[in-house]
Parts: structure tokens; sequence; C-alpha cells
């Protein structure tokens, strides 16, 4: 049972890790480089689509590292899960303070109804961005030599 959610746990995480890679490198990327606020309907629709569905992600992974970290306590690589599991809390943290409220503005706005720093806001975004993927690809990292 324990084998099982160590790959459950690897498989949710690392495909969360893939979507949000594909979202800073690949997806906003393409967006940037359209002309004018030609990448804008992209964004608004992501946010109202990831933004749905990313919180399930971020808390699901969450539990399933601390349920990970309980039931294999006395077991090899718990103490590398439970630094893993402090981490997608960490991210947990950095989503609700920077990135949701940004989020939930940009999921608001129409080519008629845009504020003049839209684009700064965007850019803000994406730095945290960044920053809470390094934080969940190393959660990610420990998770899989937790298995090592």
């Amino acid at each position: 049972m324990l084998d099982a959610l160590k790959v459950i746990t690897i498989v949710v995480v690392g495909v969360m890790v893939g979507v949000e890679f594909s979202v800073a490198f690949v997806i906003n990327p393409i967006l940037n480089a359209l002309p004018g606020d030609n990448g804008l309907r992209g964004r608004t629709h992501g946010a109202r689509m990831l933004g749905a569905a990313m919180p399930f992600w971020y808390i699901g992974s969450l539990l399933l590292a601390a349920v990970w970290a309980v039931a294999g306590w006395h077991h090899h690589g718990t103490g590398l899960v439970v630094v893993a599991a402090s981490l997608l809390i960490l991210s947990v943290i950095m989503s609700v303070l920077l990135l949701v409220p940004i989020n939930n503005r940009v999921k608001t706005w129409t080519t008629e109804h845009l504020p003049e720093d839209w684009k700064a806001q965007t850019n803000r975004w994406d730095r945290f961005h960044y920053v809470r993927i390094a934080v969940i690809i190393a959660a990610f990292a420990l998770l899989a030599a937790a298995l090592a």
C-alpha cells in the first residue's frame, strides 16, 4: 500500500510540475509574443481554467506527501518526504499570498476593461510563478530521491 502511495504521489506532483513548467516556459512566452493585447484572451482563459483546477492539485499533492510522510515514518527517506511536504506548503502559501490575487484580477479582464498596467501585472505574476516552479521542482526531486 505504501508503495502505491509513493507512486501516486510522484506521478501527481510530477505532472503538476510539468503543467506549471509548460505554462511558464511554453504557453506564456507564446502568448506574450503575440502583438498588442492578443495574448490577453489566452491569459484570462488560462487564469479561469487553471485557477479553478490548481488549488485542488496543490492541496492534493501536499496531502499525498503528508500521508506518505506519516505512513512511512520509520522507513528510509522519510526526512526527504517531510522536507518535500514543507516545500509544497511553501508553494501553497506563495500561491495564496502572491499569485492568486493577481490571477483573480486577470481572469476578469476583457479587452474593453483592461487596466493600464496589465502587462506589468502579468509580468509580476510570471516572476512569482518562476520562483514557485523552483520550489515545486525541488519538492518533486526530493520525493523522487526518497524512493532511492
